[in-house]
């Protein structure tokens, strides 16, 4: 099959779309993925030449009484022509969006062409996009079953949120020394995702005097603006620790970590599962619809993470429960296997095997 995926916009999008990707490819279907202008997206795509990546306008829904929604039309009928215009040439047999306003318009051109169409969901909640292009789509696949109520008139189908392939569990030991980090350490990994890490960086520099002396080193991705800050901060207080803006290669984070700081998206939470982490989750307050909380909440009943809202972390809350995980061994094996439990199994599979189901010949006539 010629496959088309559109997952620009954020890290959430785009990691997953690049994971059923790389399954797709593997069983021989040819792939082309359309991605957003932003700068995230040229990150994560720069060395993948083995796909074919087009850029499409960067379309976020504004207020409807915003005089920014023209730009918006004008910049989604762009998208929309560029596809048709496309499609043509590539002639497409499925495509998949990812979620985000960047997936609306390929899903679109598709419908308008009769070619089969899905969308994948991974957060608790839906986004706007999803919601809208739900409506046009053959099924729509989840990352958690407790979003299926959102899709009421639609097939759903749970699959879990896709992780890249190359995100394999790695020997501790080694991971730790490429991050030049002791072997003997407890290790907390503390990242902000590609939306913002600037509330987290500031809540935990602001704890880092009641971490002093602890049996703990530190690895603490906090994105380009606070890299220098943040490093200074750890030299001060004299905890061992790797900063970095960001890491290229996230499974050597993810093995030589014992437990997480994290925001709660979807495309996070699947990794940090997938590596058995437990978890200090602090939603990202402007997540549309609240989203990160309900997806975090999920983990927080299945005993795999806490949640903290950034709101309450101007008091020293975030220094307490780190001391507090570090104090209680068994309370973090106890959450890590309950981590271990909620990671996706082979969801990118799942998603190409959903769309090869749906997609075969004279489907409709045996469902």
């Amino acid at each position: 099959m010629n496959t088309v995926i559109a997952c620009g916009g954020t890290g959430g999008h785009l990691f997953p779309g690049l994971a059923v990707a790389e399954i797709l490819r593997g069983r021989g279907h040819e792939v082309m993925l359309f991605i957003s202008e932003k700068e995230i997206d040229a990150l994560a795509v720069s060395g993948r030449s083995e796909f074919r990546f087009e850029k499409l306008p960067t379309v976020g829904l504004p207020s409807p009484f915003s005089p920014a929604v023209l730009g918006f039309l004008r910049r989604f009928n762009e998208s929309l022509s560029i596809c048709r215009g496309i499609y043509r040439k590539f002639k497409p047999h499925v495509i998949l969006g990812m979620g985000g306003f960047t997936s609306t318009a390929p899903v679109l051109a598709g419908k308008m062409r009769g070619i089969p169409t899905f969308i994948h969901e991974s957060n608790a909640i839906p986004g706007k996009a999803n919601r809208l292009t739900a409506r046009m789509v053959r099924a729509v696949l989840l990352g958690f079953k407790e979003c299926a109520p959102f899709f009421p008139s639609v097939r759903t189908e749970v699959t879990g949120t896709p992780i890249r392939h190359d995100l394999q569990r790695m020997d501790r030991k080694i991971a730790r020394q490429r991050l030049g980090l002791r072997e003997d350490l407890l290790t907390l990994l503390i990242m902000g995702g590609s939306q913002g890490a600037s509330g987290i960086n500031q809540a935990v520099i602001k704890s880092l005097p009641a971490l002093q002396g602890l049996p703990l080193q530190v690895i603490h991705l906090a994105g380009a603006r606070d890299e220098r800050l943040v490093a200074d901060n750890y030299q001060r207080e004299n905890i061992p620790a790797h900063v970095a803006a960001f890491h290229h290669a996230m499974e050597e984070v993810y093995s030589a970590a014992d437990f997480a700081i994290a925001r709660s998206g979807a495309a996070s939470l699947a990794e940090l599962a997938a590596f058995a982490l437990p978890a200090i989750l602090i939603p990202f307050p402007y997540a549309a619809e609240d989203h990160q909380t309900r997806n975090a909440e999920i983990f927080v009943h299945a005993e795999a993470a806490l949640i903290l809202k950034e709101s309450d972390l101007a008091s020293d809350l975030l220094g307490r429960k780190i001391r507090e995980l570090i104090d209680d061994a068994n309370k973090l094996r106890h959450m890590s296997e309950h981590s271990a439990r909620l990671a996706p199994k082979n969801a990118a599979a799942l998603v190409v095997e959903t769309m090869e189901r749906y997609t075969q010949p004279h489907h409709d006539a045996r469902l």
